[in-house]
């Protein structure tokens, strides 16, 4: 389920699965320039970074991003049958994807409001559902999810911390789960290590970042 998926950097995720996707871009350390798909979870700079996804963009790259970065996109010369914006609480087919949007926001802290209508997206590949939260804490939404592999941040501050992170998964039951949104910004590799120890005995607990 993990084959050919790294996480490159805070909340970067690199799937190689049939179609090359990026979750998130930031702190890209070299040109690929191969991206099928970049999916935006929100617009703060460490999740939209135009620099980065320069670094990750092709000539008919396309990009799925909440209905706010529409303008940022176009400014950035994504042409209108690149971009597909989204709302949360939506099914999308995109190509050879099958995306939902999950409400990503915060619920005791201001960084992510819930009317920003911010997302997590689960996608579809070859019959494996992989959730990849954004940036949120423990919401309605969020506990309904149905997965096999959920990217969940673990760092805090912004977002929920580790304990919090281990409480969503382990009421979701994924078949695999992956700590992110620590080691750059905020939250340490040491959250990463508790989180995957707070896990049910059912549930892997992976750190792919390096």
């Amino acid at each position: 389920m993990l084959s050919n998926i790294e996480v490159l950097c805070h909340s970067s995720i690199r799937i190689n699965r049939g179609s090359i996707i990026y979750f998130d871009p930031f702190n890209i350390g070299k040109n690929y320039n191969d991206a099928d798909f970049i999916f935006i979870t929100h617009d703060h700079y460490d999740h939209y970074s135009e620099e980065d996804i320069n670094k990750v963009r092709k000539k008919d790259t396309i990009i799925i991003a909440p209905n706010d970065l529409s303008s940022k996109l176009q400014e950035n010369e994504f042409t209108n049958k690149q971009i597909i914006t989204v709302e949360p609480n939506k099914k999308y087919t995109i190509k050879n994807l099958k995306i939902e949007t999950i409400p990503a926001y915060n619920t005791n802290k201001v960084f992510h409001p819930k009317d920003n209508n911010w997302v997590g997206y689960i996608i579809e590949i070859k019959g494996i559902r992989y959730y990849i939260a954004g940036d949120t804490d423990i919401t309605e939404e969020n506990k309904k999810v149905k997965c096999d592999v959920a990217f969940v941040p673990v760092g805090g501050t912004y977002t929920m911390n580790f304990n919090e992170a281990a409480s969503l998964i382990n009421e979701i039951r994924p078949k695999v789960a992956v700590p992110i949104h620590y080691g750059s910004i905020v939250g340490t590799t040491q959250d990463a290590t508790d989180f995957v120890k707070l896990l049910h005995p059912s549930i892997k607990g992976v750190i792919l970042m390096k």
